[in-house]
């Protein structure tokens, strides 16, 4: 059976000391006598006495941890994104505390409470779908919490931001499409008011227009999951004018389209 971790208050009663003593002595304060020091420094190494890291933080009112929001860790993206963060951390000696929004506002709020309950030093977070309200973020950054967001940004708010360059990215993908014949190509998108999907969706109109092909409103859907792209893509191209291509909003949607094309 494992010992139970000493305290501060055992090390004091053992060595007939103050608790206060102890924790001075602990931090090398000049105030207390190098004998006394040395001797509560071998004791304590004696007997493994480690730090309330949770006592500290609260005293220091921040923690070396920062809070990371992932919409859905299911997902290759965020999963890939989670472990870079995790390593670079680490490097930097931070700790991590991740929490996943499953794509709920409700849930996202409920992470951002936890993370100023816990004193994080820090915030990195992805949007959930249906988050278009930032007073939760702006509560972080009141309490002096910065804020990193990536993929899905929010722009009402001054933070830094870790992107990439979508509408260059969506306007390639679609005009390489156009090159390769193909003219009516249907785009599967997320939430309209989200920054990805609107960045995405002006890449994919300005390579239509720029080969002067129609865009009409049947070519741009909400479809940003395998199971709705499953679900929809068949019946999409069995109907009149059907497509010739499509881009998919993620990794996710453009595999269901594939499955579904088989």
């Amino acid at each position: 059976m494992n010992k139970p971790q000493i305290t501060i208050k055992d090390i004091a009663r053992a060595l007939n000391v103050s608790p206060s003593t102890v924790s001075r002595a602990l931090k090398d304060n000049p105030d207390i006598s190098q004998e006394t020091r040395d001797l509560i420094h071998a004791y304590a190494r004696e007997h493994n006495y480690k730090p309330n890291v949770l006592a500290v933080n609260l005293r220091a009112s921040r923690s070396n941890t920062i809070g990371v929001i992932v919409p859905q860790l299911v997902h290759h993206f965020f999963s890939c994104v989670l472990s870079g963060i995790e390593k670079a951390a680490a490097e930097a000696g931070y700790n991590i505390l991740v929490a996943q929004s499953n794509e709920s506002y409700e849930q996202e709020v409920k992470i951002v409470h936890s993370f100023l309950a816990a004193r994080v030093c820090g915030v990195i977070a992805s949007l959930a779908k249906d988050t278009s309200q930032y007073d939760h973020y702006q509560d972080l950054l009141n309490n002096n919490i910065p804020i990193v967001f990536y993929d899905r940004i929010c722009t009402g708010l001054k933070t830094e931001r870790v992107v990439v360059d979508d509408y260059a990215g969506s306007f390639a993908a679609v005009e390489y499409m156009i090159q390769t014949g193909c003219k009516r190509i249907l785009f599967y998108g997320a939430a309209p008011h989200l920054e990805i999907t609107k960045n995405r969706r002006n890449g994919y109109l300005d390579a239509m227009k720029k080969y002067k092909i129609p865009v009409d409103d049947s070519m741009i859907m909400l479809c940003d999951t395998r199971e709705r792209a499953i679900s929809i893509t068949p019946d999409i191209l069995e109907g009149p004018g059907h497509p010739d291509g499509f881009f998919a909003i993620n990794d996710e949607t453009a595999s269901g389209i594939l499955y579904a094309c088989k």
